[in-house]
């Protein structure tokens, strides 16, 4: 609050779509079983409206569809109408995020769902659906019956894996670069398995990655910083203008990790230029993240010509929106990318505002169990993706400082996973605590692949087994070739990959308060590889958690890389370090 009060002189608002209560004539509830039982009683059908705080499109229905006169009549009549802000509720987000913002449903009092609409809808034509629902309330052509969750096995069958690689490339735009023809965004997973694969060789791969990040570049926000969500028409050259936690995040962390992999200094510049805009606008006093910055500076009225003004003439027309809200899964997306640009720069600065993000999530957002709540209370929940993301977030700062209170509250995360989030006969994990049967939660992709991965690498870091068979939990559920195949791909294939083999390992054996060991473990931490377990080794804090190298006791601090069984001689550089791993890298499996 305090950053954007002194910035921009932007009043900032918590998100109105939390709101119920009389609202241009539409009596808006929270969703919940009261609703139905309210449906129920009344012989009334249930309209959801699932939108987003930052949703251009949101707000033109709000200003239009629903001051309509008709609308608001047939509504009040005939419906109990329901409004959810989609980063509030997980496990309706996840559940139609087919649909886009807002996604409109209508269920009948048993919570049968009778209509889905994705995008805006006009008043007329709003006005005539709701009347044929009420004439005839039984499912339309846009409600199939979901398909069973099926089981996979706990990897990629060969032929899918083949299959799902291709569609990676397939589904490259050559032209314009990025993942997909109508809409181009930064796709994170898509670029992280292309480093994954560039840093084993793959020259396409290198290609779709550096195209991909360059042209995402015109995403960046020239005042402030930070990523646009996505440009439409086909090129680079239109964004939408909302700005999203998850966005920045990721975005300063694969801008990051190709830094490191290729040393481009347009990369860093662009992770520092996210950063820029991520802490003036979307941080708290607390260090915690903000979730949203909406589009527009009058709700509905497109803003072209407000990005495309100064910092100064901005501020004197006012500042959009951000969603003050504080969730735990955002906050620890930007802990984890904080990690990553340490990593690249070196600066103390971020692993700083890494671990005080990480902290609020400790002491605000904590369960007894080890999870992690989503706001300071959650009308359902508790969600899958804040106990993953706050999990990776804890890894990421254990590799950086070698506190072992981090490895522990990952093991205590990961535990809560496994104990809450499996339901009997269903692979994966679902995406929330089943309390209703309105839209029960299910399992979803994104965040099982999330999942899959930080599991198997608490397991390399652990060497318990249990985190292993629950990373295969989340597998079963990805290798489904109806969920692989899905657009996009990558998410499923960059999680078998680090499933099937192992990460880099890198140990720094020497005394915590020595500078050295310190200058070692950035160094380790800075190897171009996302996917690796970097250690530190002080001895007189016992045994590493997984000790399956014996390391030599030397007089100066020291480093090691690790693979296949083998080790690499003692470095005392970090520049040695990378050298060596690398060629341990590039070297031949023992046979």
């Amino acid at each position: 609050m305090r950053k954007i009060l002194s910035l921009v002189g932007a009043l900032v608002l918590s998100s109105p779509l939390a709101a119920s209560g009389p609202a241009h004539g539409v009596v808006w509830l929270s969703f919940s079983d009261d609703a139905f039982t309210t449906a129920g009683r009344e012989k009334k059908l249930v309209l959801l409206d699932l939108g987003a705080v930052w949703c251009h499109w949101c707000h033109v229905m709000e200003e239009t569809t629903y001051r309509d006169p008709k609308v608001v009549s047939l509504l009040r009549r005939h419906f109990v109408s329901v409004r959810v802000d989609q980063d509030s509720r997980p496990d309706l987000s996840n559940r139609y995020e087919d649909y886009g913002w807002p996604a409109t449903v209508i269920f009948d009092a048993k919570g049968q769902e009778l209509v889905k609409f994705a995008g805006y809808i006009a008043p007329e034509r709003m006005a005539a659906l709701l009347d044929a629902v009420v004439k005839d309330p039984t499912p339309g052509p846009s409600v199939r019956p979901e398909a069973p969750v099926v089981s996979g096995s706990a990897a990629l069958d060969p032929a899918l894996r083949k299959e799902l690689e291709a569609l990676v490339a397939a589904r490259y735009d050559r032209e314009h670069g990025g993942w997909g023809f109508s809409k181009k965004f930064l796709d994170w997973e898509s670029v992280e398995y292309c480093l994954l694969r560039a840093s084993s060789g793959d020259t396409d791969a290198a290609l779709m990655a550096r195209q991909t990040l360059a042209k995402s570049r015109k995403l960046i926000d020239p005042v402030w910083g930070g990523l646009y969500q996505y440009s439409d028409s086909g090129d680079w050259d239109h964004p939408h203008f909302e700005k999203l936690a998850q966005f920045q995040a990721e975005g300063m962390r694969v801008y990051a990790e190709a830094y490191l992999l290729w040393g481009d200094p347009a990369d860093l510049a662009a992770a520092r230029d996210i950063h820029r805009y991520a802490r003036a606008f979307l941080t708290s006093l607390e260090g915690a993240s903000y979730v949203s910055q909406d589009a527009d500076v009058v709700a509905g009225e497109h803003s072209g010509a407000y990005y495309a003004l100064d910092d100064a003439s901005r501020r004197r027309r006012g500042v959009p929106r951000v969603d003050t809200h504080l969730y735990a899964r955002e906050t620890a997306w930007m802990a984890n990318a904080l990690v990553a640009l340490y990593a690249a720069t070196g600066e103390r600065q971020f692993l700083d505002e890494a671990l005080a993000a990480a902290g609020w999530i400790v002491a605000e957002r904590a369960i007894a169990e080890g999870g992690f709540r989503h706001d300071t209370s959650d009308a359902a929940g508790p969600y899958l993706g804040d106990t993953v993301a706050s999990g990776r977030a804890f890894l990421a700062l254990y590799a950086a400082t070698g506190d072992r209170a981090w490895l522990s509250r990952a093991r205590k995360a990961a535990d809560f996973i496994a104990a809450t989030f499996v339901v009997a006969n269903t692979p994966g994990f679902v995406a929330a605590v089943p309390k209703s049967k309105f839209a029960p939660p299910r399992p979803q992709r994104d965040e099982n692949a999330l999942a899959a991965r930080f599991l198997n690498l608490l397991f390399r870091y652990t060497g318990d087994e249990r985190y292993r068979r629950e990373a295969d939990q989340a597998m079963r559920f990805l290798a489904a070739r109806d969920v692989a195949e899905k657009f996009p791909t990558a998410s499923v294939v960059l999680a078998d990959a680090e499933l099937s083999a192992e990460p880099a390992h890198l140990t720094v054996v020497g005394a915590r308060d020595d500078a050295r060991t310190q200058a070692l473990l950035l160094g380790a931490l800075a190897y171009p590889a996302a996917y690796k377990r970097v250690e530190l080794w002080d001895r007189r804090e016992g045994p590493l958690p997984n000790s399956d190298v014996d390391f030599p006791e030397l007089e100066a601090p020291a480093a090691f890389a690790c693979a296949g069984g083998r080790c690499s001689l003692p470095s005392y550089t970090p520049e040695e370090l990378r050298k060596r791993a690398a060629r341990l890298r590039e070297a031949p499996a023992a046979s």
